[in-house]
């Protein structure tokens, strides 16, 4: 804050509030300033966070004779920033009102910067988080089969990881068979699946607040020999990524450790989305491992690696890992089969 000339920093994301002051709520918000620490909450948090946030955070409590913005106006700062990413219009014409005088500075991504390098108990939390969608791996397998739908596989995905523990899931869960794998996001749906079909499970869930992210393709009864070139490809791919990331690795050169692979092969069309991203308390998040990547890997970064191909109206394959960059290389999270597995 100081380096960028703030007295104040106004922080409207969830995930960045939840950061700061270990309590993620959608309605309380935070100033941090020079001298003070504020939190604005009203009467229906108002214990649970002094338990939290106390002696770290002033508590202000907001009712009919004093609002938020209230709050805001007393406080006072001459400069401010806000994350102008998440800031609504309303919030910033609220602020504007509270702080007429005051200057607006874009605080966009300055907790994230913060964010993107884990700490021990971020990793272990993360660690719980990918264990537990490693269990789930390993219930499917035994429960998946032909005649079941998509929608019954992603519910089975679901149940499982909310009955062993899961706060919630990370997003929502992709479970996509035969022709429909080649949809790199594809919901899933009513259609049944077969024998000969690819199954895409792409899935995770939050422990302690920190997200997983981990995809198998897994097949039906048999596949084609083009189904088991293309399955090798992805893994070959996503296995030469595996064995060259480390910190100093741009996340564009990262990208390419995979895309490479595929684009020699002539698949190269057939791969659109970037090769990894951040995980934390975020299923998506810094850094960002694409050809539009804008950064250098640093150590306790945690970042997937999930090359696919994608042909359209016939299947497709994505395998996803998810791991801690390290000095010597990474450390994978997901120890789950990566071999084609036939059911």
């Amino acid at each position: 804050m100081k380096e960028r000339g703030m007295e104040g920093l106004w922080i409207s994301k969830r995930e960045n509030q939840g950061y700061v002051t270990g309590f993620p709520s959608s309605d309380v918000f935070v100033l941090l300033t020079e001298t003070d620490n504020y939190l604005i909450t009203d009467f229906r948090y108002i214990e649970a966070v002094k338990d939290a946030c106390e002696p770290l955070f002033t508590i202000i409590m907001t009712d009919n004779g004093c609002s938020v913005w209230d709050a805001v106006r007393k406080i006072g700062v001459k400069t401010l920033g806000i994350e102008e990413n998440v800031l609504t219009v309303a919030d910033l014409k609220q602020i504007q009102e509270a702080l007429p005088q005051a200057e607006l500075l874009d605080a966009s991504g300055l907790i994230e910067q913060i964010r993107i390098i884990k700490d021990e108990a971020e990793l272990e939390s993360m660690g719980k988080a990918i264990a537990l969608a490693e269990r789930c791996f390993s219930h499917m397998l035994t429960v998946l089969h032909a005649g079941m739908t998509e929608k019954e596989g992603a519910l089975e995905i679901e149940m499982f990881l909310k009955k062993n523990g899961a706060e919630r899931l990370s997003f929502p869960t992709i479970c996509v068979s035969g022709a429909r794998t080649s949809l790199p996001h594809g919901e899933p749906s009513d259609k049944i699946i077969e024998n000969g079909d690819f199954v895409t499970m792409d899935f995770g869930c939050v422990v302690d607040g920190y997200c997983s992210d981990m995809t198998r393709t897994v097949g039906i009864g048999h596949v084609s020999g083009e189904q088991k070139e293309i399955y090798e490809l992805v893994l070959k791919a996503q296995e030469n990524c595996l064995r060259n990331l480390k910190a100093g690795v741009s996340w564009k050169e990262g990208d390419r450790f995979a895309r490479d692979i595929i684009e020699e092969a002539g698949y190269g069309q057939f791969f659109g989305h970037g090769t990894g991203h951040g995980v934390g308390l975020e299923i998506h998040e810094a850094p960002t491992m694409s050809p539009r990547g804008n950064g250098i890997f640093r150590e306790n970064m945690t970042v997937t690696v999930e090359p696919g191909i994608y042909l359209p109206k016939k299947f497709g394959v994505r395998i996803e890992d998810l791991s801690i960059i390290t000095s010597f290389g990474i450390i994978n999270k997901v120890k789950s089969n990566k071999e084609l597995i036939i059911l």
